[in-house]
């Protein structure tokens, strides 16, 4: 008795491949129409997305940087800390404290302003290769005029805000470390691949700069702390540790001065790409296709067994 169950159920499962094939058969010719519709779709919507260039830089903490005197200056932690100054923190968690900045909302607006970046950030929306001119969307901005255009939104101005340049920057920006080696890269993928170099460059140069006047800003403070801390007390032996501080903050003062790579030191440069990063045009015709062929399926069979059912009925 359930070997006869059993070979139904094998005839029923039989069956009901041969009706599902037999269906899709029928069928054929919607599928391949609604499959050809979306490959179609999906090339035209491939061909209309504008290349895209990363241009990337290999860069390491430089050894002198967050206070590399710290070694130096061992001997001198604890006083130091006991008369209330920091005299440097250690090179990883100052290339770490580097790379947070570099991804902070802060910097990014300061780096947009100082290099005068914003239209290229916010309205551009393609390259010419040969004019080697950006295109730019003359519903946001006329180049004619040099003013913005835009149909604001509701609660901002006609000029792109600080947090919408932060968030188009961000789209193009990037900054990871590679935990074994250490090295950090620092990428930007933008229309223009010379502008892209560009700016990874500027990026470069633009961390390394704050990153000193940040150190600069805090030496400075604790000499001034020292040098009144030494006229409020008549103890010798403090003056004296005073002093010695002093004197080393002055030294880690004049390194960081003289070291225009503070943060980062440049392994491999930054250079011009020749290559497209996006779009990967053949991945999107292919998920096209596959999608308007899984649609066709799914249609040709709902509307059968669905036509089927009311029939039945």
């Amino acid at each position: 008795m359930q070997n006869e169950l059993n070979s139904t159920d094998q005839y029923d499962d039989e069956i009901d491949l041969r009706e599902l094939f037999s269906v899709l058969w029928d069928g054929k010719k919607l599928i391949v129409g609604i499959t050809a519709v979306f490959a179609l779709v999906a090339v035209f919507y491939a061909l209309s997305i504008p290349n895209q260039y990363r241009a990337t830089a290999l860069v390491s903490p430089a050894e002198g940087s967050g206070g590399g005197l710290s070694g130096a200056l061992g001997q001198l932690g604890g006083l130091a800390s006991l008369a209330g100054v920091s005299i440097g923190g250690g090179e990883s968690s100052e290339a770490q404290v580097a790379q947070e900045i570099m991804r902070s909302r802060g910097f990014i607006e300061e780096f947009i302003s100082e290099n005068n970046i914003d239209v290229e950030v916010f309205a551009a929306q393609g390259w010419d290769r040969g004019s080697n001119q950006l295109d730019i969307d003359s519903d946001l901005y006329d180049a004619g005029s040099s003013q913005w255009v835009r149909d604001a939104p509701a609660g901002k101005t006609v000029e792109p805000t600080g947090w919408e340049l932060y968030k188009g920057f961000s789209e193009m920006f990037s900054v990871s470390e590679d935990k074994k080696t250490g090295m950090i890269s620092i990428s930007v993928e933008y229309f223009s691949p010379e502008i892209a170099k560009q700016w990874v460059d500027q990026l470069i140069i633009g961390i390394n700069q704050h990153m000193q006047s940040r150190k600069l800003d805090k030496v400075n403070i604790n000499i001034q702390y020292l040098e009144a801390q030494i006229q409020k007390t008549s103890i010798a032996e403090m003056r004296e540790v005073f002093y010695t501080i002093i004197e080393e903050q002055i030294k880690s003062k004049m390194l960081a001065e003289a070291s225009p790579e503070y943060a980062f030191v440049t392994v491999s440069p930054a250079m011009v790409p020749e290559e497209k990063s996006q779009p990967k045009r053949a991945l999107i015709c292919i998920l096209g296709t596959l999608l308007g062929g899984m649609l066709a399926v799914l249609l040709v069979l709902v509307r059968h067994y669905a036509f089927n059912g009311n029939d039945s009925k």
